[in-house]
């Protein structure tokens, strides 16, 4: 196995979730060329991933600039020659690209876990996970695990969950921490789906709390269009919270690193915290935290996965969102008790 390739185009988080693929991809193979195609809304989070030769960006249909066309693509990715492509994202657009590169293997998931079900057509291998499928309430396996699966078909048994991230150095990072004046709680009140972002007010509350129980000051980190939504927090924590300038994924990894606890929904920057090993406290509604939440023993989640009636939908289809019947005391506990066991396991 010389050349590799694997297709993830996006979105953050799940390229977060296809990492420890491309880590164990290096380890059985470590003279191999590995490459990832990625669309050029989503590349820059790559840049700072160890083990990987290179990043082929693909202009898609999002609009963004800095990558190649279809046609470009495919005569890069057809140069290339590759010995085995994996399709991680499972879209009828994904499938025919790694079917179109000309590698000589092409593994896919089957129609159960495609998030297309067509795309399994355009696979030579169609890898079973079993179970009841992606989107199944009876799927309790956690999505890196799920990924890692499709290795199987080339030999490989692991369960590792490496993230080979490169933290570097951050002037933002270090600027809000030195105004925290000691440890800080991340806050991070968007999402790219409305109904995972949990209301602003409730976040300013937990901030007000975090400072008069732990004596710590919260940061308030936001992404594309979310400024409104950060502002909104830091204005109603009474002092309690200060909000980031314009961050880059780079900053978002030394945010991460040096935060006492993250608190957050199901987002990218979330799955970022959680693969440094930073503390976590999710709040989860139309997502399950056994499949997109964070991994360590002594991480919190709160959730409403079970009341939700608005499963894997961008927006909520009925009245009252079930993020709303998460009341700040609730969020506040989980806090309280990922505290303590970090304090704990740290001695």
């Amino acid at each position: 196995m010389k050349r590799i390739l694997i297709v993830r185009l996006g979105a953050l988080g799940d390229i977060v979730h296809a990492i420890p693929v491309a880590a164990a991809l290096r380890s059985a193979y470590p003279s191999a060329q590995i490459d990832w195609l990625v669309s050029s809304k989503h590349r820059e989070v790559l840049e700072y991933v160890e083990g990987l030769d290179r990043c082929i960006v693909f202009d898609d249909r999002d609009g963004a600039t800095g990558g190649r066309s279809f046609w470009q693509t495919m005569r890069e990715l057809r140069a290339s020659r590759y010995d085995v492509t994996l399709d991680l994202q499972g879209l009828l657009k994904s499938a025919v690209i790694a079917r179109l590169s000309g590698s000589a293997q092409v593994i896919g998931f089957n129609a159960r876990y495609a998030r297309e079900s067509l795309a399994r057509f355009f696979y030579t291998v169609v890898h079973d996970p079993g179970g009841a499928g992606i989107y199944a309430p009876s799927e309790t396996r956690h999505v890196v695990d799920i990924n890692l699966g499709m290795l199987r078909e080339l030999g490989i048994n692991t369960t590792a969950r490496t993230f080979p991230f490169r933290v570097t150095q951050s002037p933002i990072a270090d600027d809000c921490a030195a105004r925290a004046e000691g440890p800080y709680a991340l806050l991070n009140p968007g999402a790219a789906w409305p109904n995972k972002r949990w209301p602003p007010d409730r976040l300013a509350a937990l901030a007000v709390s975090l400072r008069r129980r732990h004596q710590m000051m919260s940061v308030v980190l936001w992404g594309p269009g979310e400024r409104a939504l950060a502002a909104h927090v830091v204005s109603r924590a009474e002092g309690a919270a200060l909000m980031t300038p314009d961050t880059n994924i780079g900053d978002v990894l030394a945010l991460a690193r040096g935060a006492a606890v993250m608190v957050s929904g199901d987002t990218g920057p979330t799955h970022i915290a959680a693969a440094l090993g930073t503390p976590i406290v999710g709040i989860y509604g139309p997502t399950r935290p056994e499949r997109n939440g964070p991994w360590q023993r002594d991480d919190e989640t709160v959730s409403r996965a079970a009341q939700c009636q608005c499963h894997h939908s961008r927006q909520c289809r009925v009245a009252r969102m079930c993020l709303l019947d998460i009341e700040t005391d609730e969020v506040i506990a989980a806090v309280d008790r990922r505290l303590a066991a970090e304090r704990l396991h740290r001695g």
